[in-house]
């Protein structure tokens, strides 16, 4: 073959190349207040918590985005094309999650007073490699963690929601883009959840059992239907909460941590800060100390 002729298979490979991408450019509550049984899960109406309107880190786009994909269609060397990479034919498999308890209300904000286990549920965002600094922190001590995933943040950083089933973990629906949840008409509430189930089911094979709302501790009444019109019978809310998204020394947020939780406690934490990294080891080993066991919230809830 004369040189002229390579030259004219390699351009034209490339132009199809191009061609072909060029187009692809909640203890558990209840709508009204109630005494809470010590022995019971907790009841809460929908309530905003302006604390978690401030953390930069609860947009879902912090940290680097994915690289984009090697495209198969670019020729290799020789002038030949490469063929496309073959495309998995087998959806994954769902996590397998234990039943809950009977009885378990529409919104959990803690579980059961009088177990020893508790719940440390962590905002998915952030740079991966400080949720996985989290991850393999927990894991190495046998702690297992629930994370309420942005929906954005998975389509930065798809891998991650493989990673933190693999290790154990468990996760939930935080909505797509952590917006004000509760200000939005229904038609739009329903979109940011649906939006973020969707690429939890098409990355894990579910949606998953928990909703968070965004930008809220508790869901309101309008958040909570909306919720089960996507699928979400559960709202997962939270009793402690260490601000741990305003930065604090790993030191002040362990001592936050161990002086609010108890048996039961569901602790509302974030994967996109360095003093959260820091403090996790010293805070399991306070849980351990006192006789408390971290478990994923469908385990507390059991």
């Amino acid at each position: 073959m004369t040189a002229d002729r390579r030259t004219v298979l390699r351009t034209t490979a490339r132009l199809t190349a191009l061609a072909a991408t060029g187009g692809l450019l909640t203890a558990c509550g209840t709508e009204t207040p109630r005494r809470a049984d010590p022995g019971a899960l907790a009841a809460h109406p929908g309530t905003v918590d302006p604390q978690h309107t401030t953390d930069p880190a609860w947009n879902g786009a912090e940290g680097p985005a994915s690289p984009a994909p090697t495209d198969p269609s670019e020729p290799r060397p020789d002038g030949e094309p490469t063929p496309a990479a073959a495309q998995p034919s087998v959806p994954p498999a769902p996590p397998v999650l234990p039943p809950l308890a009977p009885g378990t209300p529409a919104e959990v904000a803690y579980g059961p007073r009088t177990g020893r286990n508790v719940a440390l549920t962590f905002h998915g965002s952030g740079d991966p490699k400080l949720a996985t600094a989290l991850l393999e922190i927990a894991e190495q001590r046998g702690a297992q963690l629930t994370v309420m995933v942005v929906g954005s943040w998975l389509d930065q950083q798809p891998q991650m929601a493989r990673r933190i089933l693999d290790g154990g973990h468990e996760l939930g629906n935080h909505t797509q883009n952590h917006l004000n949840i509760s200000a939005m008409p229904p038609d739009q509430a329903r979109a940011e959840i649906a939006q973020c189930a969707e690429r939890l089911q098409r990355l894990t094979g579910s949606i998953g059992r928990w909703f968070r709302p965004s930008a809220t501790q508790y869901a309101t009444p309008m958040v909570r239907e909306q919720a089960r019109a996507v699928g979400y019978e559960h709202v997962l809310s939270f009793d402690v909460d260490p601000r741990d998204y305003n930065d604090p020394p790993a030191a002040e947020l362990q001592r936050r941590v161990l002086n609010s939780v108890r048996g039961g406690s569901v602790v509302a934490l974030h994967m996109g800060h360095q003093c959260t990294v820091d403090a996790l080891p010293a805070v399991l080993d306070g849980l351990a100390k006192a006789g408390l066991k971290p478990v994923t919230a469908s385990q507390l809830c059991a």
